[in-house]
């Protein structure tokens, strides 16, 4: 049988983000919205190779692929959220990943405020999303709606903040301001800067450079 998808154990406690990002909130996330991704595209696997067993309609195949797209993508960027926070205090990115975020955005204050806006402005849910574009072969900001509309293929995510509701909401309401600035103490740049060196050596997609 082929791989599945698994959902990742958090790098630290539920509680190690307090007071920023609340215990319970981190458990929901992690164990409930997260797991249910990883549940659902599992599933959506199966579906797929038994309609392809049996030459399924079409209708059914579009709607297996629109539910596999939303739920990877989701178990993609969790998987990336978890690690773009961590108990040690608000962090900044250095070395070779600060150097290209200066040259692509001037500063990390810059960076910093397109990603804010790019939550603040979301009509709905989504991320934002500092993202590695291969062909241009440059650093950009994308503002991504449920998990995967407008995000564009081979892009990817080094850093990233969660949009959805359910991120926030039990701890700040509707005060998306007040959990930036919360995400923003917990933010850690380690394993971004890790993702940025593996992307820049993925060799650009044959014949479209």
């Amino acid at each position: 049988m082929a791989d599945t998808y698994t959902l990742p154990e958090l790098p630290y406690d539920y509680a190690a983000l307090e007071p920023h990002i609340s215990t319970r909130i981190l458990q929901l996330h992690h164990d409930k919205h997260h797991a249910t991704y990883v549940k659902t595209a599992n599933e959506t696997l199966e579906q797929l190779a038994d309609l392809q067993s049996r030459d399924g309609d079409v209708m059914t195949l579009r709607a297996l692929e629109k539910s596999l797209a939303f739920n990877v993508s989701g178990h993609l960027l969790h998987a990336a959220l978890w690690t773009s926070m961590g108990p040690g205090g608000p962090g900044q990115p250095d070395g070779e990943l600060r150097a290209a975020i200066d040259d692509a955005f001037g500063s990390f204050e810059s960076l910093r405020k397109q990603l804010n806006g790019a939550v603040t402005s979301l009509q709905g849910s989504g991320w934002a999303a500092l993202v590695w574009e291969p062909l241009a072969g440059r650093l950009l900001v994308e503002q991504i709606y449920d998990h995967q509309s407008n995000m564009t293929p081979g892009n990817m995510p080094l850093f990233v903040i969660d949009g959805w509701e359910h991120a926030y909401y039990l701890q700040y309401e509707n005060d998306k301001a007040k959990y930036l600035e919360g995400f923003w103490q917990v933010a850690d740049w380690e394993h971004a800067a890790r993702r940025f060196q593996a992307a820049r050596e993925v060799p650009q997609m044959a014949g479209i450079a």
